[in-house]
C-alpha cells in the first residue's frame, strides 16, 4: 500500500474560503488523523418543480398570483361571505375550472420531469470499493467515490481523471449533451496516478483533491483538461477510473438548468391594459347601480313596500355598510364582465399553436435530419410584431463550412494547387515559380498551420465500401482550424494526429515529423488568438500563434507587417476571413519560467482567468509574423432573398458580428443587406483617426451624420417605413472600439450626449453593420434598442456560444442549429436549422399566431360585455333589486361549454390571408406591426359593438314584452323566460360572429360551431325538461321548451340576430365592394404599364417576389 497527498489544483496556494477538499475513496489521508466524513449534497438531479406534498399549495399559490385568478377568488369569498344574489358557484366553478385545468397541466409536464430524473438516478453505475467493483444506483455516488465509467456510457457525476486503459493516460470525451459540440476532446489524467489502472491499485490510493467550491461556467473549471463534466460521453477509451469531486445538482450540468428570465409578449401586457378598463367599467356599474338604488328608495314605499317589509336587523343596519355590502353584491352580479376562462384558452391555443411550427416541413433540414424547434410556446404571438432583426454573421448568413482559399508568405501570395516537386505555387504573377518565399519559411508556415490547432483525427475505414487507410477525418469545433490543416495537406504537409503527447506531421518527402506538444493557449473571443508551444526533435522549444490581424500585428515586429497586411486587406475586401500566422523561439531557460507561470496560473483556485490571460499576454510577444491565410465560408442558401423580404417587411436588419469590418461589408453586400445605391455612414476606427482627443473627432462625424439623415427623412416614426423607400437608403458601419467610446464616453460639457445621437442617426439608417463586437457588446446593442422610445420588439439570431448573450437579451431568440454546437439553439425561444427558415416564421407563422391571438383577446372581452349588459340593463327594471337575469346554470357555463370551442378553434386554425401570399408578400406584415390589431382604434370597436348588441339583445326583448300575452292560451312569461330569450339570441349571435369572421374553414371549425349551438340547445332542453331533486327552486323548469312554443319569440330571435350582426355584416359588404375596386384599379395600372416603355421605377423593398425574375 502507498499513500500519497496532492493539491492537485492548488499548488503553491494556501486553503481558503471557497475551496473544498475531497478525499479520494473517502479515505483519510493518514491513519493517524482523525477522519470526519464532510457533508456534500447527493448525486440525485432534481430538475423537477414540485414534489407529491407541496404540489397542492405551492401550484395554487402561484396561480393566484395570478390578477384574474386572484379577483375571482376574492368574489367568490364574497358570495360565500355576503348575501349575493347569485350563488357561489356561479364564480367557483368556473374557477375551479381554470384552476384545475391549469394544475393537470403543470402537473404533467412535472411528472415528465420527475420521470427524466428517476432515468438518470436509478441508472447503473459501478463504484471502487475495499478493491471490488460494486454495482449501485446513480443517486447514491457521494463526493470522494472512485467511479468506474465504461466506453460510451455517459459520466454519472462531475470526475476528476485518475487513470484510463491508455499507457498515456488519455481518454476521448464527447460534450454533446452539454454544449452541442460532437467532436471528440482530449483529456488527461492526473500525473500521479496514471499507473494505477487495476482495481486493486486504485482502492490503495490515499489522497486528498482541494478544488473550488461549484461554479455553472463550463469553460472556466477547474483543471479542465483532468475534468470530466456529467452528462459527457466517453469515447474511443475502454474504461477510466475518475473520482466523484461534484455531485448531484452541484455538477456544472445541474447548474446550468438555471431557468431563464421570463419574457412577456405585447398581446400579454395589451390584456393587462384591457383587464384594467374592464375592471374600472366593472366597478363604474357597480356604483351607479348602488347610487341608484338608494335614490330610488329615498321614497318609502319603494324602499319597504306593503309586501315586502323590513325585518327589525335590516332597520337597525348601519347605513353604510349596508351600502358597501350592495356595492359588493353588485360587483359579484357583475364579475361575468372579466373573463377568468380566457386565460386557460389563451395558454392552450400558445401550447397546441406551437406545435404547427414543429410540424411545419418546410422547416426541415435533410442535412441535419432535424426540422424546428419551439422551446418556449409564450411568444408565437411576438414572431409577428418584430421590428430589429439582429444576426450573426458566421453560421447565420454563411454556411460556416470553410473552404482554403490563398495565403500570403513573407508578402509572396499562393493560390492553387501544388506540384509534388515544388511544395507551393504562386499562380497570379508571370513568373508563377520565381516570385516565391524562401523555401525554408514555407515549409515552417506549413508547419506552423499542422501544428497550431486542436484538431482530432479520426481515420475512416471505409469510404464508398473500400478500405483507405491513408484517408484521414479531421475533427474541430472550429471549421476554420479544419480548413487550414486541410490547405497544408493540400501542398504536401499532412497532419497525422497526436500520440502519447506528441503532434505528428508527414511532410513533403513523406517522412514523420513529431513534435511534443508542451502547451496549448486556448483560443477566446478576447484575446482572438491562440497558440501552442512545442519542442522539435532536436530540442527547439518553438511558440505559433495564429489569430485575427488586430491581435497579432501589436504583437510582431513593426517592419514585418507592411508586406502581409496588404494581402490581409485585399482578402478582407473580397469576402475572406483572415488569420495571421507567427512564430518565435524560446530559450530552455526562458521556457522553464514561462512553463512555471502557466502551470501555477492553471491550478489558481481564485482567479484562474485572470491570471491564465497575463501569463499568455506576457508569452505571446515579441513574435515573428510569418505570412496570413484566407478561408472563404459561403452564404447560406436563400441569405439574401431573406433579408430582402425582411426588409420589404418593414424590418430593421442589423448584422452583429466578430470579423474584421472588410470581411463582414463584404458579406453584407452580397448578402443585399446593402444595396448598391446605399450610402454607408462609417464610425470606425479608421474614420476616427488616431488623435488624442478621438471624442471630439467622433462627436463631429456624430452630428454631422445625424444633420445629414434629418434633412432626408421625415421626423415621424410612423412613416419611416415608406421614407426607406422614397428616399436615399443608408446604412451604418460601426466597430467594437468605437462602440465602446460611444458607451462609456466621458459627457463633458463641451460635448452631447453620444448615444442619444448615435441611436437617432441607427433609427434612421434601414440596415447597420456592427463589426469586431465582443459577445457582451452585441448583448448592450440589443439592450440598447429594446430600451428606445416606442419599446420595439427585438429579435436575435445566432447559431454560437457567442451569440447566446444576445438571444437571452432580446424580446424573442431564434438559434441557428450550426455548427459550432447547440448553445445557441439550447437558449433559444425557436431553433430553426438555416437563416432562410426566418422569413416564414416572421411573415408566415408570426403574423397568423398574431392576428389569431389578438382576434381571440378582442372576441374574449366583446362576447362577455354583451353577457353582461343585459344584466346591468336590467338593474333599472328591477328596482336594482340585484335580481340575476340569468340562470345560475347559464351564469356557469357560458365561458366553459357554451362559447369556449369556437374561438379556441379559430386561434388556432384561421388563416385570413393564404401562407404563400403571406411569404411572397412582405408588405403584409407591416399590417399588423405596433400591436396594431390590439390598439385603441379596434378596442373601442369591439366595444362599441358589444355595447350595440347587447342593448338590441335588451331592448329587442324588451319590446315583445310589452304585449301581455305571448302565447294562445293567455299564460304570461315570466322573468326567467325574458332571461332565457335574452341569452339564446346572445348565445347565437356571438357565436354567428365568429362564424362571419371565419376566413379559413375546417371540418373542426363546423364541429365547433354549430355543434356548440346544438349543445347549447340540447343542454337548455335537458336542464329544463327534469325536475332536479338537488335543486331548492325548480325555477327553469319547461321554460326553454314552452319559450319556443311561441311563434312570436322564434321571429324574434331571428329578427334580433340579425339586427345584432347587421353592422358586422355592412362592414363585410364594404371590404368586400373595396377589394373589387383595388383589384380593378391594379389590373388598369398593369395594363397601362405594360403599353409604357418606360422601366419600372419602384424601388426595390417594394418589389414582391414575383417580380423576382425581373430583378436579378
Amino acid at each position: 500500500m502507498f499513500r500519497r497527498s496532492f493539491n492537485r489544483f492548488c499548488a503553491g496556494e494556501e486553503k481558503r474560503v471557497g475551496t473544498r477538499t475531497v478525499f479520494v475513496g473517502n479515505h483519510p489521508v493518514s491513519e493517524t488523523e482523525a477522519y470526519i466524513a464532510q457533508k456534500f449534497c447527493d448525486n440525485r438531479i432534481i430538475s423537477s418543480k414540485y414534489t407529491l406534498w407541496n404540489f397542492l399549495p405551492k401550484n395554487l399559490f402561484e396561480q393566484f398570483r395570478r390578477i384574474a385568478n386572484f379577483y375571482f377568488l376574492i368574489i367568490f369569498l364574497i358570495q360565500v361571505t355576503v348575501d349575493t344574489p347569485t350563488s357561489p358557484i356561479t364564480s367557483g366553478l368556473p374557477l375551479f375550472f381554470v384552476i384545475t385545468v391549469t394544475a393537470i397541466k403543470q402537473g404533467y409536464e412535472d411528472w415528465l420531469r420527475h420521470r427524466a430524473d428517476n432515468e438518470v438516478n436509478k441508472s447503473t453505475v459501478y463504484i471502487i470499493e475495499n478493491a471490488k467493483r460494486v454495482k449501485k444506483e446513480s443517486e447514491k455516488i457521494k463526493v470522494g467515490d472512485i467511479v468506474e465509467v465504461q466506453a460510451d456510457e455517459t459520466f454519472p457525476c462531475d470526475l476528476i481523471l485518475l487513470s484510463s486503459c491508455t499507457v498515456d493516460g488519455t481518454c476521448y470525451v464527447t460534450t454533446a449533451s452539454l454544449d452541442g459540440e460532437s467532436n471528440c476532446k482530449t483529456h488527461y489524467a492526473v500525473r500521479d496516478t496514471i499507473e494505477l489502472r487495476t482495481v486493486e491499485s486504485i482502492d490503495n490510493l490515499r489522497a486528498a483533491i482541494e478544488c473550488e467550491q461549484p461554479q455553472s461556467d463550463l469553460y472556466k473549471s477547474l483543471g479542465p483538461e483532468n475534468l470530466l463534466l456529467k452528462g459527457a460521453t466517453l469515447k474511443n477509451t475502454k474504461k477510466i477510473y475518475g473520482v466523484a469531486v461534484y455531485t448531484g445538482m452541484e455538477t456544472k450540468m445541474a447548474l446550468n438548468y438555471q431557468g431563464k428570465s421570463q419574457k412577456r409578449s405585447a398581446v400579454e401586457k395589451s390584456i393587462n391594459a384591457f383587464l384594467i378598463v374592464y375592471l374600472f367599467i366593472l366597478l363604474t356599474k357597480a356604483a351607479i347601480c348602488t347610487t341608484l338604488k338608494y335614490v330610488w328608495q329615498s321614497t318609502p314605499y319603494n324602499d319597504e313596500p306593503w309586501y315586502n317589509q323590513k325585518t327589525q336587523k335590516e332597520r337597525e343596519t348601519w347605513k353604510v355598510l349596508k351600502m358597501f355590502t350592495d356595492f359588493l353584491s353588485f360587483m359579484v352580479l357583475f364579475n361575468f364582465i372579466i373573463p377568468v376562462s380566457m386565460y386557460v384558452t389563451v395558454e392552450m391555443q400558445k401550447f397546441l399553436g406551437s406545435f404547427f411550427i414543429s410540424w411545419d416541413n418546410d422547416f426541415y433540414d435533410e442535412e441535419i435530419n432535424e426540422g424546428a424547434l419551439v422551446n418556449t410556446s409564450d411568444l408565437n404571438e411576438e414572431l409577428g410584431q418584430v421590428d430589429y432583426v439582429f444576426t450573426d454573421k458566421t453560421g447565420t448568413l454563411t454556411e460556416n463550412s470553410m473552404e482554403f482559399i490563398e495565403c500570403c508568405i513573407d508578402g509572396h501570395k499562393y493560390k492553387g494547387v501544388a506540384q509534388e516537386t515544388d511544395g507551393l505555387s504562386q499562380t497570379d504573377g508571370p513568373l508563377p515559380y520565381l516570385d516565391r518565399a524562401d523555401k525554408n519559411r514555407e515549409e515552417l508556415f506549413l508547419r506552423a498551420l499542422c501544428l497550431c490547432h486542436t484538431v482530432e483525427v479520426k481515420p475512416n475505414d471505409t469510404v464508398d465500401g473500400v478500405t483507405e487507410s491513408s484517408e484521414l477525418t479531421y475533427m474541430s469545433s472550429s471549421p476554420d482550424e479544419i480548413a487550414l490543416v486541410k490547405g497544408a495537406k493540400k501542398y504536401g504537409f499532412t497532419f497525422v494526429g497526436v500520440q502519447n503527447g506528441y503532434m505528428r506531421v508527414e511532410n513533403q518527402r513523406k517522412e514523420i515529423e513529431e513534435y511534443e506538444l508542451l502547451h496549448t493557449l486556448n483560443f477566446d473571443s478576447v484575446r482572438r488568438r491562440m497558440s501552442v508551444i512545442v519542442k522539435t526533435q532536436s530540442g527547439d522549444i518553438l511558440l505559433f500563434c495564429k489569430g485575427a490581424d488586430s491581435a497579432v500585428f501589436p504583437r510582431v515586429q513593426n517592419h514585418e507587417i507592411d508586406l502581409i497586411k496588404v494581402h490581409v486587406e485585399h482578402n478582407a475586401m473580397e469576402g475572406y476571413r483572415t488569420l495571421c500566422i507567427a512564430f518565435k523561439e524560446i530559450a530552455p531557460d526562458d521556457y522553464e519560467r514561462v512553463n512555471r507561470q502557466l502551470i501555477e496560473a492553471k491550478m489558481a483556485l481564485q482567479d484562474r482567468e485572470e491570471k491564465m490571460e497575463k501569463v499568455f499576454d506576457e508569452i505571446e510577444t515579441d513574435m515573428h509574423l510569418i505570412g496570413a491565410t484566407a478561408v472563404e465560408d459561403k452564404l447560406q442558401d436563400q441569405a439574401a432573398e431573406t433579408i430582402e423580404a425582411l426588409h420589404a417587411a418593414g424590418l430593421k436588419v442589423w448584422v452583429l458580428t466578430g470579423d474584421k469590418m472588410e470581411t463582414a461589408k463584404s458579406t453584407c453586400y452580397a448578402c443585399r443587406l446593402f444595396q448598391t445605391n446605399t450610402e454607408l455612414l462609417e464610425l470606425t476606427t479608421k474614420t476616427i483617426e488616431e488623435s488624442e482627443r478621438k471624442e471630439d473627432r467622433l462627436h463631429e462625424l456624430l452630428t454631422e451624420y445625424r444633420k445629414k439623415l434629418l434633412r432626408e427623412f421625415p421626423k415621424s416614426t410612423r412613416s419611416l417605413k415608406k421614407a426607406w423607400t422614397e428616399h436615399q437608403e443608408y446604412g451604418l458601419i460601426i466597430d467594437g472600439s468605437t462602440l465602446s467610446l460611444i458607451l462609456n464616453s466621458s459627457q463633458d460639457s463641451g460635448s452631447n450626449n453620444y448615444k442619444s445621437i448615435f441611436l437617432q442617426i441607427c433609427m434612421k439608417c434601414t440596415a447597420v453593420l456592427c463589426c469586431r463586437m465582443a459577445p457582451l457588446q452585441k448583448a448592450q446593442i440589443v439592450r440598447m434598442v429594446k430600451n428606445l422610445k416606442g419599446s420595439p420588439i427585438t429579435l436575435s439570431i445566432g447559431d454560437g456560444a457567442n451569440d447566446v448573450s444576445m438571444i437571452l437579451e432580446s424580446h424573442v431568440g431564434i438559434g441557428i442549429k450550426g455548427k459550432e454546437g447547440r448553445q445557441a439553439s439550447r437558449n433559444s425561444d425557436y431553433a430553426v436549422p438555416k437563416f432562410k427558415h426566418l422569413k416564414k416564421l416572421l411573415l408566415a407563422h408570426g403574423h397568423l399566431y398574431y392576428v389569431r391571438i389578438a382576434h381571440l383577446v378582442q372576441y374574449f372581452f366583446y362576447k362577455n360585455l354583451c353577457f353582461i349588459l343585459p344584466q346591468f340593463l336590467y338593474q333599472f327594471f328591477c328596482g336594482f333589486s340585484q335580481q340575476p337575469l340569468y340562470d345560475a346554470a347559464y351564469l356557469t357555463m357560458y365561458n366553459i361549454c357554451f362559447t369556449s370551442l369556437p374561438i379556441l378553434a379559430y386561434s388556432l386554425l384561421e388563416q385570413h390571408i393564404n401562407i404563400d401570399t403571406l411569404t411572397s408578400d412582405p408588405r403584409l406584415y407591416m399590417k399588423i406591426s405596433g400591436n396594431a390589431m390590439l390598439q385603441l382604434g379596434p378596442f373601442l370597436y369591439w366595444t362599441f359593438l358589444a355595447a350595440f348588441e347587447g342593448t338590441v339583445f335588451f331592448f329587442g326583448t324588451y319590446f315583445l314584452f310589452q304585449t301581455t300575452s305571448l302565447d294562445e292560451n293567455g299564460k304570461v312569461y315570466g322573468n326567467w323566460t325574458f332571461g332565457t330569450i335574452i341569452f339564446t339570441i346572445l348565445v347565437f349571435t356571438v357565436t354567428l360572429k365568429l362564424a362571419l369572421d371565419t376566413r379559413f374553414w375546417t371540418w373542426i371549425n363546423h364541429l365547433v360551431i354549430w355543434g356548440s349551438l346544438a349543445f347549447y340547445v340540447f343542454f337548455s332542453f335537458f336542464w329544463g325538461g327534469i325536475i332536479w331533486p338537488f335543486l331548492k327552486q325548480q325555477r327553469m323548469y319547461f321554460i326553454f321548451a314552452q319559450m319556443l312554443s311561441s311563434v312570436s319569440i322564434w321571429l324574434t330571435i331571428i329578427l334580433l340576430i340579425f339586427v345584432s350582426l347587421s353592422p358586422e355584416m355592412l362592414r363585410i359588404v364594404l371590404r368586400s365592394v373595396r377589394r373589387r375596386s383595388t383589384r380593378s384599379n391594379l389590373s388598369c395600372k398593369k395594363a397601362s404599364d405594360s403599353l409604357s416603355t418606360r422601366p419600372s421605377v419602384r424601388p426595390l423593398l417594394l418589389r414582391t417576389f414575383s417580380d423576382e425574375s425581373n430583378i436579378f
